[in-house]
């Protein structure tokens, strides 16, 4: 530090304030300190300002996996969010077997030089309702419910399915069958609570429910059964991918989309990857959500409160294609 104040012809202490970000250097100050950097091969020492300030400016992330479209929005949320305010992120996956555990996940994490820890949680744990923090270590979850011990965030999964179904049943149709998610998926569950709830409102009898795997496959398969059912007109799918499979299902089965079958998908995933999108469905605003759990986990990495036993909810927004037409046509 002190070669590089020689070099840009400063003090040391402008050079820490340089390295801390801190916005009280004049710009073209700043960048003779950061030219004398680039030059005499400078890089702060981050284990020694930790020892010094008692903070990493790291998050840990924890997710089930980096493939799922979900979670790696989620995550793309979460570093922009930590870039812009000067944090490294540090990713794990939380294994299998016994340790897939919510306290073996958080506890693995904590021995990493992090300040606090987010856990993307979108599938059962056994331990959600016992688990704890570890001592002076914060922890958000991204997730279906509310934790007693945890700041929770994640999207409106019930809201959305409520949404879904008054959209349909305005379009004229009598009812609406649903393609849901695996039942080990918080969200899953959570989406088919609010479909089964909603049509319960409406007075009407929901119809059996089909059960897929998130993939395109158990999409096309539910699909192809759904059009030999006479009564389907609307079918609400839990994400696109199954969605977008039921769509090649019902017409492979003798049903034309939207002519004969209105269908409805969750979370816009197919945007960019399927050329001629025609799909109606509700995005889910996974930047904001990630965004809103780096906040959390800041407040309470710089010492302010974020109340724990509340759920925030991020909405969703209805995107309107061509999957859906009004009945009867």
């Amino acid at each position: 530090m002190q070669d590089v104040a020689r070099e840009a012809g400063v003090s040391p202490q402008t050079v820490s304030r340089v390295t801390n970000g801190s916005k009280s250097v004049r710009d073209e100050t700043r960048v003779r300190v950061e030219e004398a950097m680039d030059k005499l091969g400078y890089r702060p020492n981050y284990a020694a300002r930790a020892l010094k300030y008692g903070r990493f400016n790291d998050i840990g992330v924890v997710v089930f996996s980096l493939y799922d479209y979900g979670d790696s929005r989620i995550l793309d949320g979460i570093v922009a969010a930590a870039v812009d305010e000067g944090y490294a992120v540090t990713v794990r996956t939380m294994g299998v077997g016994k340790e897939r555990s919510l306290q073996a996940a958080v506890e693995r994490m904590a021995q990493l030089p992090v300040d606090g820890i987010i856990v993307v949680l979108q599938q059962d744990v056994p331990d959600f309702d016992t688990f704890v923090p570890p001592k002076e270590m914060p922890v958000v979850l991204v997730c279906e419910g509310a934790s007693t011990n945890c700041p929770t965030v994640d999207a409106d999964q019930y809201g959305c399915s409520t949404s879904i179904v008054d959209y349909l049943l305005e379009q004229g149709h009598s009812t609406v069958h649903h393609i849901a998610g695996p039942m080990q998926s918080r969200a899953a569950r959570s989406r088919l609570q609010g479909w089964s709830d909603q049509l319960d409102r409406h007075g009407i009898v929901a119809p059996q429910v089909l059960i897929g795997d998130w993939g395109a496959d158990s999409g096309y398969r539910a699909g192809f059964e759904l059009a030999h059912d006479p009564e389907c007109t609307a079918v609400y799918a839990a994400n696109d991918q199954m969605a977008y499979g039921a769509i090649l299902g019902l017409k492979d089965g003798g049903r034309r989309v939207p002519e004969d079958v209105s269908i409805v998908g969750v979370d816009d995933s197919l945007r960019g990857i399927v050329p001629k999108l025609d799909l109606t469905t509700m995005r889910m605003r996974f930047d904001i959500i990630g965004h809103e759990a780096f906040t959390m986990i800041r407040k309470q990495c710089e010492g302010e409160n974020v109340p724990v036993n509340v759920k925030t909810v991020i909405p969703g927004e209805l995107i309107e294609r061509g999957s859906v037409a009004r009945y009867p046509r």
